[in-house]
């Protein structure tokens, strides 16, 4: 690959702010690249959303990434990974980056028997990282939950309310009626919750796949030549489809932004 190419960014997209901690995982393995994120905070929370929801906000926001000519795009969000990526991964021209496919080799190196995956209700519907782990260990059974309010209470930066904490604790008993040895963090939001978890449970219980992705994404645009050598004329950039002000307030829990993101609003039908 030329330096032209290698110049080029590398895009982040989210259903909000959560993919923020991925962004800044990557960005201290690769200092020196250029940036771009969009959080699609119009539709948070996607663990809702129908399949066909998905592939028509992500097709949109992937056909973005494009007109900026991305290198490379990193799907931070556990529920696209986990829903559409199939169906998507060889639609456009940069390389995709899943989550769940990503990780789930070193997950499944873990010394475990008994694996709980904390996710959204369509990540655990899907069923994928049972599936992604099963290809590479068979042996590890995984039990998977869904989290319907966590989502909300950290784009809502509601971590010290009193009913957050009880329905966090409550979640969480639920998944240890399992005996879990390790819990995937398995949302972009969820690490952000592990002062809660960590009070009900041992800290090193839980694991953010946003720290194994990130070494994933810096080895594999290695071994592409995709990686930037300079480290001058660096530039980020931010985009939200909804309330910049609010994304730039709830994203001081991941990512400190100067300003607030540019607002872009898709054609969408739903």
């Amino acid at each position: 690959m030329n330096i032209l190419n290698n110049d080029r960014p590398i895009g982040f997209f989210d259903s909000g702010v959560g993919g923020l901690t991925v962004m800044n995982k990557v960005k201290k393995l690769l200092p020196d690249e250029n940036y771009i994120f969009f959080g699609d905070t119009a539709h948070v929370p996607y663990g809702e959303k129908s399949k066909k929801q998905l592939l028509e906000y992500s097709d949109a926001i992937l056909k973005f990434f494009e007109q900026k000519h991305c290198k490379a795009v990193v799907m931070a969000c556990n529920t696209t990974s986990s829903v559409i990526y199939d169906d998507i991964k060889d639609k456009y021209n940069f390389k995709l980056y899943p989550v769940v496919q990503s990780v789930a080799k070193v997950l499944a190196n873990l010394n475990v028997e008994r694996m709980g995956i904390f996710a959204t209700k369509a990540t655990i519907k899907s069923g994928a990282y049972e599936r992604e782990i099963a290809k590479y260990n068979n042996n590890i059974k995984v039990y998977g939950q869904f989290c319907p309010d966590w989502v909300k209470i950290v784009e809502n930066n509601l971590l010290e309310n009193t009913d957050s904490i009880s329905q966090v604790k409550s979640d969480l008993e639920k998944m240890m009626q399992n005996s879990p040895e390790k819990i995937i963090l398995g949302c972009t939001h969820y690490p952000y919750l592990l002062g809660i978890l960590s009070k009900f449970a041992p800290k090193e219980m839980f694991i953010d796949p946003a720290e194994p992705f990130a070494q994933f994404i810096k080895e594999d645009l290695t071994s592409c030549g995709l990686v930037r050598n300079k480290s001058d004329k660096k530039y980020e950039e931010f985009y939200t489809s909804a309330n910049p002000k609010q994304f730039r307030e709830s994203a001081k829990l991941f990512y400190k932004l100067d300003k607030a993101p540019e607002l872009i609003k898709f054609s969408t039908s739903s």
